[in-house]
């Protein structure tokens, strides 16, 4: 009998309440997997040859922002001060390691998460900072901050450990990339160092996935499929790609879907009980409602990131996920963005009260829906450039107006 899950924070983000499955990819040269059509297995198979850069940006999209930034354009001149004089990207910083990072429930205890974290964003805006400047100092402080962690740490632990490296773990390949791959001075053993953290102290924790709030899972798919890149691993690659693709149908509902949302893959979660349970207490599913819509906008807001960027790094690297997932991805963007800017709460949406806060998170979506697809998002589009320039939530996002904005590479 499946334990009912509960909507308490504790349950939330703690509690083991469904059991899923992992969907383990085949190898380069094996069998297709049995339980998958065979168009299936060839749609998620990891790219012959990785794109580098390619972790969210690529080099094409960082050479469209330098020449935006250098021209005074806006509003990626606006949105590059931004991230300039912010703490992240201060050449004076230093880093914060230590062998165990541990984490409790709404980071209690915090022995080194907010350190972890913000060093990894750090480095990532560091890098940013390198390639648009060419200012070799930023590349050298990336090094400098990823090079402390690959050096010491050993473990994530606690109930948040999963969350916390998928949280870590999606913002260290995006800056690897960026200084590998474009900046000289990062030795050989050195990544070889970082490319082990990434292996043995990462990637274990997040690649089977999660049983607790879509948010978890997306955000630790995230993290796999940009350390599978920056690794060139892949079976971690195409069983990241495998979960992403059971979870965001999971996450968000679309009419089509039926009468009711789609379960995680692999969970047991079968009557209109449990999913009304799992979906927060909503009963009645329209178009763009996310699995956690009613239990506030931030973790919506971190699931729907999480997909973005999934799907933008595996454009980047010849495998586009965007038209297998446009229409749920526009219609939970358009949802959310409704209501965060204001218009009335029917009584049938979350009992008629909705916790805001959807924070800095729909520029890659847009940019991919509209300006690369052409699909109108009306709500969201107010909302995008509302929120322009979107800074950073200091968890996983940041400086994405600067990336993303109007960016058709």
């Amino acid at each position: 009998m499946l334990r009912r899950i509960r909507t308490t924070a504790t349950a939330i983000l703690g509690a083991t309440a469904l059991a899923v499955t992992t969907l383990a990819a085949p190898a380069a040269g094996a069998a297709p997997l049995p339980n998958l059509p065979a168009a299936r297995v060839q749609a998620q198979a990891a790219p012959a040859t990785f794109t580098h850069p390619g972790v969210l940006v690529s080099k094409a999209q960082l050479d469209f922002v330098r020449s935006k930034v250098n021209a005074g354009a806006q509003p990626w001149k606006g949105a590059f001060d931004q991230m300039m004089g912010h703490s992240l990207a201060s050449l004076s910083r230093t880093p914060k390691p230590r062998a165990i990072v541990e984490c409790g429930s709404y980071s209690n205890p915090n022995n080194g998460c907010t350190d972890e974290r913000q060093d990894a964003l750090a480095a990532y805006t560091m890098a940013l900072a390198w390639y648009i400047t060419q200012d070799s100092r930023y590349a050298q402080k990336a090094i400098q901050i990823m090079d402390a962690w690959s050096a010491v740490i050993k473990d994530h632990t606690n109930s948040n450990a999963p969350l916390q490296t998928g949280w870590a773990g999606s913002s260290w390949p995006r800056a690897a990339e960026i200084i590998r791959y474009t900046y000289t001075g990062w030795s050989a053993a050195s990544v070889s160092r970082f490319s082990t953290m990434l292996r043995t102290v990462y990637l274990p924790k997040i690649i089977n996935g999660s049983n607790s709030n879509g948010n978890w899972e997306l955000s630790m798919m995230e993290a796999a499929l940009g350390i599978s890149v920056f690794l060139e691993d892949r079976a971690s690659y195409d069983r990241a790609v495998a979960k992403f693709r059971g979870r965001v149908p999971a996450f968000i509902y679309i009419s089509s879907d039926g009468a009711l949302p789609k379960a995680p893959p692999g969970s047991s979660i079968d009557t209109r009980a449990e999913i009304i349970d799992y979906w927060q207490g909503q009963s009645t599913f329209m178009d763009g409602l996310t699995q956690e819509t009613c239990r506030d906008f931030t973790h919506t807001g971190y699931g729907l990131s999480a997909i973005s960027h999934f799907a933008e790094t595996t454009r980047i690297q010849g495998q586009d996920l965007y038209p297998e997932i446009s229409e749920r991805l526009r219609h939970a963007l358009g949802m959310q963005a409704k209501y965060q800017l204001g218009a009335t709460v029917p009584s049938s949406l979350c009992g008629g009260t909705l916790h805001l806060g959807l924070g800095p998170i729909t520029e890659v979506g847009f940019n991919a829906l509209n300006t690369r697809m052409g699909i109108a998002m009306t709500n969201t589009q107010r909302l995008t450039e509302q929120q322009r320039p979107a800074g950073t939530n200091v968890l996983f996002v940041a400086w994405e107006t600067l990336t993303h904005a109007a960016n058709p590479s």
